[in-house]
């Protein structure tokens, strides 16, 4: 009897402790933090600029606090806003998502699109996500199935701001006066991606550009045939700062940015691994960039354990606002938004 009644001591007890950690991963899910990040990537004698960083804000008709805490971001008066993308999980959503955005469209900003806003959010078993590639398990027929999410609407709300859309294409904003050149692709992980050419590589569009998800823009540079519009601000080599822009952090995408000297690349999608273990961190990235990068700044490339090791690029990947309406928890891994400050390389 005393065997039995140990046993029923330690199941009471497991259970306990289950119920404690789901009602905390509850709760940490709905406790957004805001990070400050300086990145050293700009020249001797740059000013600072600050960058507010948004990232998968999954909302529905059902997250007004999210709505309300990204509002209240403006009272930060970023220099510019990038977005990289998931911001829906169900068209509920849209109409939120008009109002978390509506304080920053008159800012200088740019965004990319995530698979979350072409598709809505559809059960999965989280297990999946313990698979070297969690799309290998998904069914094509259930897939299939899915609801598309008013993807163009999510595009054209953010460049009715004025924000440069990267989704395939180059593109350049004005901080202060001064230029800061772009590039992006749209979302990796629904290979989506066209990398753009070079600048140079590119050629007048002869007809208007395509639109839809996968469309590739032509390359928009930042000049007149008098010259440029704006002097540009310059990285830590003493060439024109150039930034990229994409959804998930897929190495074939940060492997083009790296090589063509782009200073910093900004990317969401990871939730920060979304469960992490204390100690050890985030058990899986969705997608091949290793579990030390799941959020945070690195450098790359860096090494795989040691992401702060030497890279020509920085790499910061945002651990997101929101989580999936089906697993709305968190564990060592709180929502944020980051402002980032460049400041001068020392």
């Amino acid at each position: 009897m005393s065997a039995l009644r140990a046993a029923a001591r330690a199941l009471t007890g497991t259970a306990l402790v289950g119920v404690g950690v789901l009602g905390y991963a509850l709760v940490e899910a709905r406790m957004p933090v805001l990070r400050r990040v300086d990145v050293p990537v700009l020249a001797p004698g740059e000013e600072p600029l600050t960058i507010l960083h948004l990232s998968d804000l999954h909302l529905t008709g059902r997250t007004e606090e999210r709505v309300e805490w990204v509002r209240a971001l403006a009272g930060l008066h970023p220099d510019a806003v990038v977005n990289t993308g998931d911001n829906l999980s169900f068209a509920s959503g849209m109409e939120p998502l008009r109002r978390a955005l509506e304080p920053f469209l008159g800012l200088p900003g740019a965004f990319v699109m995530g698979d979350h806003d072409y598709r809505a959010t559809a059960f999965k078993l989280p297990t999946r996500y313990l698979r070297a590639d969690p799309r290998a398990g998904d069914d094509p027929q259930v897939e299939a199935r899915v609801a598309e999410l008013p993807w163009r609407e999510v595009r054209d709300l953010q460049a009715s701001g004025g924000w440069a859309d990267l989704c395939n294409a180059r593109g350049a904003i004005a901080v202060r006066g001064r230029r800061i050149d772009l590039v992006g692709v749209d979302d990796p992980h629904a290979e989506r991606d066209a990398y753009p050419a070079p600048p140079e590589e590119s050629a007048p569009p002869e007809a208007p550009a395509p639109s839809g998800p996968s469309a590739v823009v032509p390359s928009s540079e930042p000049s007149t045939p008098e010259g440029p519009r704006e002097p540009a601000v310059r990285d830590r080599a003493g060439q024109p700062l150039r930034i990229g822009v994409t959804h998930a952090p897929y190495r074939r995408i940060l492997e083009r940015m790296s090589a063509e000297g782009v200073a910093l690349a900004l990317a969401g999608h990871t939730h920060g691994g979304q469960l992490c273990v204390p100690g050890f961190g985030a058990l899986v990235t969705n997608c091949d960039l290793d579990r030390s990068r799941a959020s945070g700044l690195s450098q790359w490339p860096g090494r795989p354990g040691a992401p702060r090791a030497a890279g020509p690029m920085y790499l910061h990947v945002s651990a997101g606002l929101g989580t999936s309406p089906y697993t709305p928890v968190r564990i060592a891994c709180r929502p944020e938004a980051t402002l980032l400050t460049l400041v001068p390389s020392a």
